[in-house]
């Protein structure tokens, strides 16, 4: 942060907020929010795409500039561009991906297009207004980092000082994207791509239950330990990184090499057919989702229980109530206090209209929010990493004692929290891009309005164009949706109480509530040379839910990224993140086109 270097400086002519920008960073958020649905309901996780937006906009202009003769597409067009994309896309935090598929699932409730529409917007213009009230606390009090933005603000700089600069880049990203989606086209119309076994068999000897039904033993293949084609699961793993790559790689062999195989010897989980080639993903799940919730869901908590008595201890009783205040008042900005009036009006009436929640609740769930977006906007600007599943767990939890039978008003109240809170973060990351090329963050207040816009119209579209039928094709190995069965989970839970579970699963739901204490405080409280080689929590968990060819895939990614880092540091630092970024939208938007095909041809 302290090393960035700014030569860009507007006067009160240069272009910004022109309807060219506004338009461009709305039909790129409108073609990106697609990868951000499409990877969420796969791996739980989404991108930040105002990298992608940038260098996309750049090329499109560039060449409208040689064929049209056009004025050039100058860096604070370019900033308004991107953050309208990112803000669209981004729209998958307001619960297109968790508690909108959770609901689904639980009572069978698909919702209509418009009212997807109406909801994820409400929530995200809530976040929208609370971002712009936090900004001066977040970024000029306490200049927190905010990882992704200032990443951003790296690129903008470097391919407007240097044109050849931005030309490598742009050539990266649509070589990685065009090699990701023909391989994903591959997979889906011919035989010639598929997942690929490991060589040895697992040697796993079954036992009890299996040897009467005549198994005698399960493959790596039985236990999803294959190698598959999927290069958006590179990708991310090297974004992510090697720790978290390991942490999955050893998640997976704890949960489908050991455990499984237990619970499938004991009867407490089913196997499928009896067939070597046969993958046990659906059979397995519904039992080893159970303690891979339990580590997530404490690990997380904890972690947010301890950042928040930090964060209250670094601030006096007065400054978090100047914090509050600051997004009361929307800053200096007087129309921002109509605007947050209007946006928690709309939330509450939202709740109450399409989901029944008593209006009480309604405005708990609002408030709860005004103060986990304080934490959730410090976690992000120090990590890049919004919590938005412990926030949802919390409003979760809250709502559980206070309607503990209604699964839709623990699902969606906590929506509110988690989805507003997380919007806010993920907001704040554009408005870092701005302040440090010195932009107008007022003019980056109405590009958001008008992403978020575009993205609650084209994510809720996407969403129903890829998950047609919730009950039937997600938690499944081809859309395992982690963050939707974790919701489910803790739902299911309050509202059916513990006879919900399954045989077998509560001593592993204790171990892996204890583990996931010991990692949440040993991640805050050992020395940085013991903490970075513990596991990341959250990630072993995750790969409790997930086939684990999805795990091992990420390892490889965040090992080849390591590599990259130590032998090649100024072009892994350079080029590692457009490259990955190409992975994951080439891939994820072939996905969804093919969705698009069988439907229309269905």
């Amino acid at each position: 942060m302290a090393s960035f270097q700014n030569e860009f400086h507007p006067t009160p002519e240069t272009p910004q907020l022109t309807v060219r920008a506004v338009l461009t960073g709305m039909t790129l958020g409108a073609l990106l929010v697609p990868c951000n649905v499409y990877s969420g309901l796969k791996i739980g996780w989404s991108f930040n795409m105002s990298i992608t937006a940038v260098l996309l906009s750049l090329a499109f202009w560039r060449f409208g500039e040689k064929v049209t003769g056009s004025r050039p597409w100058g860096i604070y067009e370019n900033n308004i561009n991107q953050t309208a994309a990112s803000a669209g896309a981004s729209i998958v935090s307001a619960g297109l991906v968790a508690p909108i598929p959770a609901l689904a699932l639980l009572t069978g409730e698909r919702l209509a297009w418009s009212v997807l529409a109406v909801w994820t917007f409400a929530i995200s213009a809530l976040g929208l207004v609370m971002a712009v009230g936090l900004r001066r606390q977040m970024l000029l009090a306490e200049k927190l980092p905010f990882p992704a933005g200032v990443a951003t603000a790296e690129v903008l700089r470097d391919i407007y000082s240097h044109g050849k600069e931005a030309t490598v880049r742009l050539q990266m990203l649509t070589a990685s994207a065009v090699v990701a989606a023909v391989v994903k086209v591959l997979e889906t119309t011919t035989s010639l791509v598929g997942r690929v076994g490991l060589p040895a068999p697992f040697g796993w000897s079954a036992s009890g239950a299996l040897k009467t039904a005549g198994y005698q033993q399960v493959t790596l293949k039985n236990l999803g330990f294959v190698f598959d084609p999927s290069l958006l699961m590179v990708g991310f793993g090297a974004i992510v990184g090697l720790r978290v790559g390991l942490s999955l790689l050893l998640g997976a062999v704890l949960a489908w090499g050991v455990l499984g195989p237990w619970a499938l010897s004991r009867g407490w989980a089913i196997p499928g057919a009896n067939e070597a080639d046969a993958f046990w993903f659906a059979d397995m799940v519904p039992w080893l989702l159970w303690p891979g919730v339990t580590l997530m869901v404490t690990a997380s908590l904890t972690s947010f229980a301890i950042a928040s008595v930090r964060a209250l201890q670094n601030r006096k009783e007065k400054q978090v109530a100047e914090e509050i205040g600051d997004m009361a008042r929307g800053e200096t900005w007087r129309g921002f206090r109509v605007g947050l009036v209007l946006a928690m009006g709309l939330v509450v009436v939202v709740q109450v209209a399409l989901f029944d929640i008593t209006p009480w609740m309604a405005a708990v769930a609002v408030v709860l929010t005004f103060f986990l977006a304080i934490v959730s906007a410090r976690v992000s600007g120090e990590t890049g990493i919004p919590p938005i599943g412990a926030l949802g767990k919390v409003t979760q939890l809250t709502f559980g004692v206070l309607s503990p039978a209604n699964a839709t008003t623990n699902l969606m109240s906590a929506n509110v929290t988690g989805g507003a809170a997380g919007q806010c973060s993920d907001l704040l990351h554009d408005l870092k891009t701005g302040l440090l090329i010195h932009a107008s963050p007022r003019l980056q207040s109405v590009a958001q309005v008008f992403g978020i816009l575009t993205g609650s119209l084209a994510g809720t579209a996407a969403y129903l164009f890829l998950i047609p039928d919730p009950q039937a094709m997600l938690l499944t190995a081809e859309w395992p949706a982690p963050a939707v069965a974790t919701w489910k989970a803790v739902a299911e839970v309050f509202q059916q109480g513990l006879g919900a579970l399954p045989a077998g699963s509560v001593p592993a739901m204790a171990v892996a509530g204890g583990a996931g204490l010991i990692l949440a405080f040993g991640e805050r409280f050992l020395p940085a040379d013991f903490r970075r080689w513990l596991p990341s929590a959250a990630s072993l968990g995750l790969a409790f839910i997930i086939p684990p060819w999805i795990s091992l895939s990420m390892f490889i990614g965040g090992l080849l990224s390591w590599g990259l880092a130590r032998r090649v540091p100024e072009w892994h630092r350079r080029f590692l993140v457009v490259l990955a970024a190409g992975l994951v939208a080439g891939e994820s938007l072939a996905g969804v086109a093919h969705a698009l095909i069988q439907l229309i041809s269905t």
